[in-house]
């Protein structure tokens, strides 16, 4: 329950007047910032304090706020926008030469999970349709989260954060294939024509995407500048590349993040300093409502049941290990650092994972406990993430402060 001493946010939240808007999203912003800001102080991530702003002011301890439609399609624009970014500072080439050892990657960091968090549910005792879709829960990566990290650390260059990014790209193509298997075998039929369909449709996209758009971005963004009459045009055609193929994504079958990455790996090469300069302002206005959309599905009082909270910490753990064994051997042969980064960058589920528990429970295949403990692992392997990479990327960090302390000296 929410605490007595927010009736009058409350009032004002619960309200359809015009205050519910602007206090939304001031409370949301502000409360991620210094947050963010406290994380920082601490030496962790300003990730974590953003995630856990949401926790602070959601259900489970003020209730000053709670999931919503708005504040979901506020929390989808941050992640594209991220996702978006992020590919601008990509080279796809560079990606594409990675693509071997991404795809061993992906491939291992599904499987393992998979059938770790099946056989778990099924030892639980719980029936097989729920323990197939608590495997299929704990499948995909949430690629904004590391993402996120990467970026903030200058880390995108580094050989393992390109496998990791592709890799996070494959595993959402394999992770809507696990949940259409799922979702046929649980209703008792399955499609082998429509779901070898969707996996070409998925995968066509995001070949042809990567491999030649930025090549054809190259060719259009000078015709287009020296065509419109329009301020901020290459800005303009950016944010509609943005959002065209965020939607072919959605009816290829794959995220809409991933076709805002694949837009941003589009014009890498063919977008100047102004255009960036754009969307890292209005990545930055959005990405909080993401990162904080993920800490207001928390639900503290799901485990409040013993058995629940035994089970929820249960599957945290396997979530955590089984992406760090499946993807850390995928990468094997690149060297143990190299292998752990990727293992540790491949942990967080982030929004992915709850997006598969809310179809069990909406199909009435997972109880309320596993419900609760899959949204717990979602939103926990989340938050343990950044700190894990910060560790795990030390010595490229260290790398790096060398290198710019060695510049300054020469300039000097």
């Amino acid at each position: 329950m929410p605490p007595a001493a927010a009736p009058a946010l409350l009032m004002f939240f619960g309200s359809t007047g015009p205050a519910k808007i602007p206090l939304s999203m001031l409370l949301i912003f502000v409360a991620a910032k210094l947050m963010a800001e406290i994380a920082e102080r601490f030496g962790q991530p300003g990730i974590v304090g953003e995630i856990l702003a949401g926790v602070l002011i959601g259900p489970s301890v003020l209730g000053w706020l709670a999931p919503n439609e708005f504040l979901s399609a506020l929390s989808d624009l941050g992640a594209m926008f991220l996702l978006f970014r992020v590919g601008l500072e990509v080279k796809s080439s560079e990606l594409m030469k990675v693509g071997g050892t991404a795809t061993l990657v992906a491939c291992s960091g599904v499987i393992v999970p998979f059938v770790l968090g099946m056989a778990i549910l099924l030892l639980w005792g719980a029936p097989t349709n729920e323990a197939i879709f608590v495997g299929a829960s704990m499948v995909a990566t949430s690629v904004g989260i590391t993402a996120q990290v990467l970026s903030a650390k200058g880390l995108l260059h580094a050989v393992s954060s390109k496998i990791i990014l592709a890799a996070a790209v494959i595993d959402d193509v394999l992770g809507l294939l696990v949940l259409a298997v799922v979702s046929s075998l649980t209703h008792g039929k399955l499609d082998f024509v429509q779901l070898s369909l969707t996996a070409l449709a998925a995968t066509a996209f995001t070949v042809i995407a990567a491999k030649w758009g930025n090549h054809t971005m190259g060719r259009i963004v000078p015709h287009v500048e020296r065509t419109l009459k329009i301020a901020e045009s290459r800005f303009v055609l950016a944010m509609s590349l943005l959002f065209v193929l965020a939607l072919l994504a959605v009816y290829t079958g794959v995220a809409a993040i991933v076709g805002a990455f694949l837009a941003g790996l589009a014009l890498g090469e063919s977008t100047g300093d102004r255009e960036r300069d754009l969307a890292q302002g209005v990545s930055e206005l959005l990405v909080p409502f993401f990162l904080a959309g993920i800490g207001l599905h928390v639900d503290l009082s799901a485990l409040s049941h013993p058995k629940t909270a035994l089970l929820a910490g249960v599957i945290l753990a396997a979530a955590a290990v089984s992406k760090f064994i499946g993807c850390g051997l995928g990468a094997i042969g690149m060297g143990k650092a190299d292998a752990l980064r990727i293992g540790v960058g491949m942990i967080p589920r982030g929004e992915v994972g709850m997006v598969v528990a809310q179809f069990g429970l909406g199909f009435g295949i997972l109880s309320q406990g596993s419900y609760g403990a899959v949204v717990f692992m979602s939103v926990a392997t989340t938050i343990i993430a950044p700190p894990l990479i910060k560790v795990a990327y030390r010595k490229l960090l260290d790398e790096g402060q060398a290198e710019m302390g060695a510049e300054v000296i020469r300039v000097e």
